[in-house]
């Protein structure tokens, strides 16, 4: 599938045409039928991808997930993930059958998190 042909399918979901899109988007009226024979520039592409909440990679045709997260959304998570076991261990109630969890049971419990949190994430990025 092209670029075109992904936009065209995303616009067809959001029931608008490719001229409402590239308006709405401050582009000229013919700019996304213009991507057909050309490619965009990467903050056109960026732009797009944000419109329609996928990653510049589903539209590339890179993946066909669409709910792919950006570097900077990997980035928020982990520092999500971190805060919450910082939150835990500030309190003092991290602990396994009453003993002091691990480093190695931190690890884990951060990798769940990041796991959970990614997804979540993902989920809330569908239509």
């Amino acid at each position: 599938m092209t670029i075109l042909e992904r936009i065209q399918e995303l616009a067809r979901k959001k029931d608008k045409n490719l001229k409402e899109i590239s308006l709405e988007l401050g582009f000229s009226k013919n700019y996304l039928y213009s991507l057909k024979t050309q490619a965009p520039s990467s903050d056109k592409l960026a732009k797009i991808a944000d419109y329609f909440k996928v990653s510049t990679d589903y539209l590339l045709g890179r993946t066909d997930d669409k709910t792919s997260l950006s570097p900077k959304e990997m980035t928020d998570i982990g520092q999500l993930a971190d805060r919450m076991l910082d939150g835990l261990e500030s309190e003092n109630s991290v602990n396994f059958y009453g003993e002091p969890m691990s480093d190695e049971d931190k690890a884990s419990l951060k990798a769940a998190l990041l796991v959970a949190l990614e997804m979540n994430k993902k989920r809330s990025k569908k239509d």
